[in-house]
């Protein structure tokens, strides 16, 4: 064979090779030096911009629509809240801004949950944040009569006048109780929304921790140490991942 008919062969050979490879998906990387990687937020873990009023909440002042619909993505599955800001127009109002300012754009850890009651949520998982909201409370909303039922959601209290802020629960049973003037002069638990669908969802959350124990200190501990603690306590606690608006009724 001369040595024209050989650099012949030996190129249909690599071109062959090469189709043969590009067709079956392989990487072309380990043939040639590696190449640099580009710099990006996920390479170098550099915090990603992030909306001024999750460190002042004193900016969240929209005020929501008067109904709207939420999608709720959790562990264990996707649900869909309307909310009425006719049932209670701060807390409709609060969530609305915490929705709008991406405070539900990292996991937040359903850190209390008993079975047939209700399940709660609403402490951030970075402490900067909780530091930040930790006396951002809002009026108190007169009840309409809507009650706390199976697949409702409220803003959660200390039984004192106007303490509600970020953390809420939805009902899993009749709550009665709630619907009532609370000790210390707390108006009752006024539901500001309604699961529209999923609802099968909310009995699949995972109720093995039940109540957070005074003792322990846990909601003290989860708000100064976020989700580093809370996550390495409660091994198989469920998270919501996200939530997000899906429609809006701009009639105000």
């Amino acid at each position: 064979m001369s040595a024209k008919q050989h650099g012949v062969l030996v190129f249909i050979l690599t071109t062959v090779i090469g189709l043969t490879l590009l067709q079956s998906g392989c990487n072309f990387r380990s043939w040639y030096p590696p190449t640099p990687l580009i710099k990006s937020d996920l390479l170098t873990k550099e915090p990603i911009a992030r909306n001024p009023a999750l460190l002042q909440p004193e900016l969240a002042k929209a005020t929501a629509p008067k109904t709207f619909d939420a999608k709720f993505e959790t562990s264990k599955g996707d649900f869909t809240i309307t909310v009425h800001r006719d049932w209670a127009p701060h807390a409709a109002d609060r969530f609305y801004n915490m929705i709008q300012v991406g405070y539900f754009e990292s996991e937040i850890a359903i850190f209390r949950a008993v079975d047939g009651f209700m399940f709660q949520f609403g402490i951030h998982g970075d402490p900067a944040v909780n530091s930040a909201w930790s006396n951002s409370t809002m009026p108190d909303d007169p009840p309409k009569g809507i009650q706390n039922i199976p697949g409702t959601l409220s803003f959660a209290q200390t039984g004192s006048p106007n303490s509600r802020s970020v953390q809420m629960f939805c009902n899993l049973g009749m709550n009665p109780s709630l619907d009532q003037p609370q000790p210390g002069g707390g108006s009752p638990f006024v539901p500001f929304a309604e699961v529209k669908q999923g609802g099968s969802v909310l009995n699949k959350i995972n109720t093995e921790y039940g109540e957070n124990s005074p003792r322990d200190n846990v909601q003290g501990k989860f708000k100064k140490q976020g989700n580093d603690y809370i996550l390495d306590r409660f091994k198989n606690i469920d998270l919501i991942k996200s939530v997000t608006i899906l429609e809006l009724d701009n009639a105000k």
